[in-house]
């Protein structure tokens, strides 16, 4: 048994989500030869429990056939880094990250943290992006002041495409820059589907350290269509503390680890976790409750994020067009800067 006639065997499994065999991606390393023992490791796109072990399964089986069911394999499984999935992704190789934030309920914030999020990370140093994904209620114009604003084309490499409009320095893409700002958007599924995938293949993003997808509330069409056709990184799930929006945050993890979509989940945010009033800013009214994200966060073993308080500053920045974390020393900023540290540690 030779290391020739392994690898040769090995080019006939799949990596499922680049659809090419792992060998010819040069996805297998540490590859040892003892007597009749195969050991090896395999790195997969996919980094969930389910895939690590699809792929264990599918290298034993195929060794065992080829060359025969008395020798031993063993097989370390493991994610690729962000740069290797980038080098290897048909669909935005030049992102190295691509987040989805989400939420069950409909007028938790998602749009705010997102917006936020951004442009923290835009605050930080890295090159950012934003596809608002929420097709039938599009903000992000709003949030970013360019209401009215319109995506330009360039020629890339002989054909047509979009460029982003720019706001304090962070790419975006909406819905509402081909729309009126009053017209109802009244799509069915597919119609939708289909102009949310193009605003990422029909846009040229250039190189980005991360895009993030606004997406709309709820687990409908536009969310299996986003992941069949976009290769997500993971999720951030959006949620306020009461009972009644916990419900759909829980179901919004559910959705994320269906054996259909299976996107990791990055962790939970709980926004608006209390009101502070201006004049009185050691003061924490919890009105929604309390730290009822960060107990289900804990009971479905997934990773908190964070508290955002409920500011008036916050909505005040949002209707004007400029990201509250832009604000210097104040409470908001502070709360938005320790989420972004929180997401870049898990991001990198």
């Amino acid at each position: 048994m030779t290391r020739e006639k392994v690898l040769e065997a090995l080019g006939n499994v799949i990596e499922p989500d680049l659809k090419k065999d792992i060998v010819s991606q040069n996805l297998v390393d540490n590859l040892q030869i003892d007597g009749n023992k195969i050991t090896l490791s395999v790195n997969v796109v996919n980094p969930a429990m389910h895939a690590r072990k699809r792929m264990q399964e599918a290298v034993t089986f195929t060794l065992k056939r080829i060359l025969g069911d008395e020798i031993e394999v063993e097989t370390a499984v493991k994610g690729m880094s962000t740069e290797a999935k980038g080098s290897r992704r048909k669909v935005l190789p030049e992102v190295k990250n691509i987040v989805a934030i989400a939420s069950g309920k409909g007028g938790v914030g998602k749009s705010t943290i997102t917006a936020n999020l951004a442009g923290g990370l835009a605050k930080a140093g890295y090159k950012v992006g934003i596809v608002d994904a929420d097709i039938y209620g599009p903000s992000m114009p709003t949030m970013f002041d360019v209401v009215g604003a319109r995506p330009a084309s360039i020629d890339v490499e002989g054909e047509t495409k979009m460029t982003p409009v720019i706001s304090y320095g962070i790419s975006i893409m909406s819905i509402g820059f081909f729309t009126e700002q009053d017209d109802a958007v009244v799509w069915r599924g597919p119609m939708a589907a289909k102009a949310l995938t193009q605003m990422f293949t029909d846009t040229h993003w250039g190189e980005l350290d991360y895009l993030l997808i606004d997406l709309p509330p709820g687990t409908g069409d536009i969310h299996l269509s986003l992941v069949q056709n976009i290769p997500l990184d993971g999720a951030i799930i959006v949620s306020t503390p009461q009972e009644v929006a916990l419900a759909d945050a829980r179901k919004g993890v559910n959705m994320f680890q269906l054996d259909t979509i299976k996107v990791p989940v990055l962790g939970l945010i709980e926004n608006m976790a209390w009101f502070t009033p201006e004049e009185l800013p050691e003061y924490k009214y919890y009105i929604f409750g309390r730290d009822g994200v960060k107990n289900l966060a804990r009971g479905m073993n997934q990773r908190f994020l964070g508290h955002v308080p409920l500011v008036q500053s916050v909505r005040e920045s949002g209707d004007i067009g400029r990201p509250a974390v832009m604000q210097q020393n104040t409470i908001v900023s502070e709360a938005f800067d320790e989420l972004v540290r929180k997401f870049v540690e898990i991001t990198k």
